[in-house]
């Protein structure tokens, strides 16, 4: 038994934006044999956007049923039952969402007609709903209403049962396609005229039932066999859309696991869903390095910039933290552009000047450092901690340098790396491989692979080796985070 369900709600979120109208049509693999659908008072106004969209307005919902007036019977009427729809996991998240408030988990099996209607009419210009059913020659009345969309959806649904009917090349078909087509329709809700009686649904069309509702959380272009082809290999992958541009880029030790993790999620806000939707292929490149795949991932990141990946965007770094050492001997942090330090490098580079401020202030609290000395606090005497016994007293040069300066390191120690120049070495992507990640002089430098016969001793020839990327506050913390874990890595380090 088969659910048909539509839905129009408030907004595309189920977070915030509830329910205006449901349809249900119960299908029985034949015909529907039952049928309710009502307008939901939402207990909010509806955007004008959406009464454009719908027709549904606030006057029209006012002396509607609440959600729970009628929860009851939308667990009755689809306990059993596959619950279907033209995108299934909008309409399925808004349902689960409203059923959670009440303090119930209603859980079906879910199966898309977009996936199955890309499985079995194929080369179609369009999947979405209005334009498959004009193309198609499905009649579909109120579009954008609960129960015009669900009724054509409906109709949609016996099509694809009638096509995977049909039988292989060189049998002896039952019916002609138009035949099966017309029978179908005759079932559909504006006619409930039942189809031939005793007809036993066919292995092929059960297959394909239930191949749609197996893989309802893939993306509609996505096929169990592009995931099943997947690495099991640490690497970056990339997810593409229909035109072939990259819309996310993402990294794992294991590719096959986490696109896995990927598609297994429920999607809930309407931008996950449109996110989940343009995937249409997914390609990888293999690191062999967990280490290598963190970096290549930030510098894939910040070169593509896909539309759905929002961390490590940003590619510039104009702002950082420095360090001089006065005539009095104490080590002064302060923050600055680093256009204006040309011959020095920043200890930590940072987005702007602003967040280069800030964070300053939050290591001058951590470790207690002076404000003076740390260019915060402008003044010819004691900086405001000294005056509030925050400060030690080294802007008046009351504690002594010594003391002072081993603050600062700690402070340094805190975002820099243990070492100046070292090599990390790891695995590569083949077994005869290894990987090499080079720092120099406090620098990230780029990452390179190399003959597992390979036995430098020099530091020129590790650099000599890898392929330049460029440095900047992202690669810097994922490198000090991951020197932190407990990775198997070999650390070379250099004087």
């Amino acid at each position: 038994m088969y659910a048909i369900i539509d839905l129009e709600t408030t907004g595309g979120q189920p977070a915030q934006d509830r329910i205006t109208e449901i349809a249900i049509y119960i299908h029985d693999g034949e015909k529907v044999v039952d049928e309710f659908s009502t307008l939901l008072n939402p207990g909010r106004n509806i955007p004008f956007f959406i009464t454009q969209l719908t027709g549904i307005s606030d006057d029209m919902v006012r002396d509607a049923p609440k959600f729970h007036e009628v929860a009851r019977k939308i667990v009755e009427i689809t306990e059993g039952c596959v619950f279907v729809a033209h995108n299934v996991r909008f309409d399925y998240s808004f349902l689960k969402k409203e059923f959670a408030d009440l303090g119930y988990n209603y859980s079906r099996k879910t199966l898309c007609t977009v996936r199955l209607s890309r499985s079995l009419m194929p080369g179609q210009p369009s999947y979405s709903l209005g334009k498959l059913c004009q193309n198609i020659g499905i009649p579909l009345q109120d579009r954008h209403r609960a129960t015009g969309d669900a009724a054509a959806t409906a109709i949609l649904f016996g099509r694809l049962l009638a096509i995977s009917q049909q039988p292989e090349a060189g049998t002896d078909p039952e019916l002609s396609p138009a035949d099966a087509l017309a029978a179908v329709d005759a079932a559909a809700p504006a006619g409930r005229k039942p189809a031939a009686a005793g007809k036993q649904p066919s292995p092929r069309k059960i297959k394909a039932v239930q191949e749609a509702i197996k893989t309802a959380l893939l993306p509609p272009n996505i096929t169990p066999e592009k995931v099943a082809s997947l690495p099991q290999e640490a690497g970056v992958y990339y997810f593409h859309d229909e035109q072939g541009e990259v819309i996310y880029v993402g990294k794992s030790i294991n590719i096959y696991k986490r696109i896995q993790q990927h598609f297994a999620v429920d999607y809930k806000s309407r931008k996950s869903i449109e996110f989940k939707n343009s995937i249409s292929d997914i390609t990888w490149e293999l690191t062999g390095s967990e280490l290598v795949a963190l970096l290549y991932e930030s510098h894939e990141i910040k070169r593509l910039k896909p539309l759905y990946n929002r961390a490590q965007r940003r590619s510039v770094f104009p702002a950082g933290i420095f360090l001089r050492t006065d005539e009095q001997g104490y080590k002064r942090l302060y923050y600055g552009r680093a256009d204006d330090h040309t011959e020095s490098h920043p200890l930590i580079a940072l987005g702007n000047q602003y967040k280069a401020k800030g964070f300053l202030f939050h290591k001058v609290a951590k470790f207690n450092l002076c404000q003076k000395l740390c260019d915060l606090y402008k003044t010819q005497g004691a900086c405001f901690d000294y005056q509030v016994h925050r400060c030690k007293g080294a802007c008046l040069g009351l504690e002594p340098a010594e003391e002072y300066n081993k603050r600062v390191e700690e402070a340094i120690e805190s975002f820099t790396y243990e070492h100046g120049s070292f090599v990390v070495i790891g695995q590569g992507r083949r077994p005869d491989e290894k990987s090499l990640v080079v720092v120099e002089n406090g620098r990230y430098m780029g990452f390179g692979y190399v003959d597992e016969t390979f036995t430098a001793r020099r530091f020129p020839d590790f650099r000599d080796a890898i392929t330049r990327y460029n440095d900047n506050k992202d690669v810097q913390q994922i490198i000090r985070q991951y020197l932190r874990t407990s990775h198997k890595d070999k650390v070379k380090v250099f004087s």
